[in-house]
């Protein structure tokens, strides 16, 4: 909106005597310019409608009334703060902050769009899990696994179908793209094109989502994986860059780097209201759409093996609850009812530490260490090629 409404003054000052006074304007022709002011106005939005929105939950009655995961384990109780009455749905504030801030500064095109409208539709779907959640008062209630894969899928497929569809975008899905190599390691691969696409877009919404269970945790990490993809996507938009690093050169993906720093920007300011002890939770609402939007912006730059490396956590929390769900259904078949095996203490991950005795501060933090160095690996790549 900024970008256009600084376009149109300056065309109509044009020949007058405003011209002069209005050519700083062009200013918000730089990706960079737009990119600072992204930032700053998703921090200054979350922090100003972060109480607001917390008061809203809470006269909504949205709050947590019932013990969540941790405590109904039997966490040791003197390590856990009560989370009873902590409202949810809090991912409304981070959704509304980016999708504002995004309008406002980005220049809208194809890439905007379909990940400014993906961000709603699984914001859409996290919402109708924490309201069933939240009005039931059960912590494994909500909607069914089975619904929110589907809507998952159907959206990564759609993208992919799209982005193979129209030709400035078809080589996003038929060349596979490696890091720490210069050029596609395959060609005319649109099936494998598509499959990883669908998988990236969907397993980085779910593991984000299993991510998301102690204070900070989830946004903490998912403000330091977009911090990677705002470099990326800038190199990805900017030609000369570009072919100086050998990573694809993706036309109007400079972009993303906007929509990046509108969720650096709300991140920041929602993890103000989330850090231990958290007033106000994601939820599904935000957990599912961030994670989601992190695929999207990682296919639409031909890097979807880059999210794996920076969202390294994101991935062995994933990859922890399948292993402990497969082995527990695996040993109830071989040894019976009763008789069941468990590879960590509980799952997801970050709950088995908390089981060994660390507190939930510190999980968080060295959960937080873990994920810089996964960034700073994924950085690596750029020169590793």
């Amino acid at each position: 909106m900024i970008f256009y409404l600084s376009q149109w003054l300056q065309e109509q000052a044009a020949g007058t005597a405003w011209a002069d006074p209005l050519s700083a304007l062009r200013v918000f022709r730089y990706i960079t310019v737009r990119t600072a002011g992204a930032a700053i106005s998703a921090l200054i939005l979350s922090l100003w409608l972060g109480p607001l929105v917390i008061a809203w939950l809470k006269g909504l009655k949205f709050g947590q009334e019932y013990l969540d995961r941790a405590q109904q384990a039997g966490t040791m109780d003197n390590q856990v703060f009560t989370k009873k009455g902590v409202p949810g749905m809090g991912g409304i504030l981070i959704v509304l902050v980016v999708d504002l801030t995004a309008l406002m500064w980005a220049q809208w095109n194809a890439f905007i769009v379909l990940t400014l409208v993906s961000l709603l539709v699984l914001a859409a779907l996290g919402f109708y899990d924490d309201y069933k959640k939240l009005t039931e008062q059960k912590s494994t209630g909500g909607a069914t696994e089975s619904l929110k894969l589907v809507v998952q899928f159907v959206l990564a497929g759609f993208i992919a179908w799209t982005l193979w569809l129209m030709p400035e975008t078809s080589k996003l899905i038929s060349e596979i793209q490696v890091p720490f190599f210069k050029n596609a390691v395959l060609t005319d691969a649109a099936w494998l094109g598509g499959l990883i696409t669908v998988c990236a877009i969907v397993g980085s919404s779910n593991a984000v989502n299993i991510t998301d269970g102690l204070d900070g945790l989830a946004i903490g990490c998912t403000l330091i994986v977009t911090t990677v993809f705002l470099v990326f996507t800038y190199i990805a938009g900017n030609a000369i860059l570009a072919r100086y690093l050998f990573v694809p050169f993706v036309p109007g993906a400079g972009e993303l780097t906007v929509f990046c720093a509108a969720m650096i920007g709300a991140s920041l300011g929602f993890l103000w209201f989330n850090c231990h002890p958290a007033q106000v939770f994601m939820g599904d609402t935000g957990s599912l759409a961030l994670g989601g939007v992190l695929g999207i912006m990682a296919v639409l730059i031909h890097q979807p093996f880059v999210l794996v490396i920076a969202g390294g956590v994101f991935v062995v929390e994933i990859v922890s609850v399948m292993i402990q769900r497969y082995w527990f259904k695996y040993t109830r078949r071989k040894y019976g009812v009763g008789n069941e095996r468990r590879v960590f203490l509980m799952a997801p991950l970050h709950h088995h530490f908390q089981r060994l005795g660390w507190y939930e501060s510190q999980v968080v933090a060295r959960f937080y260490i873990l994920c810089i160095v996964c960034a700073v690996l994924a950085l690596a790549t750029l020169k590793l090629r």
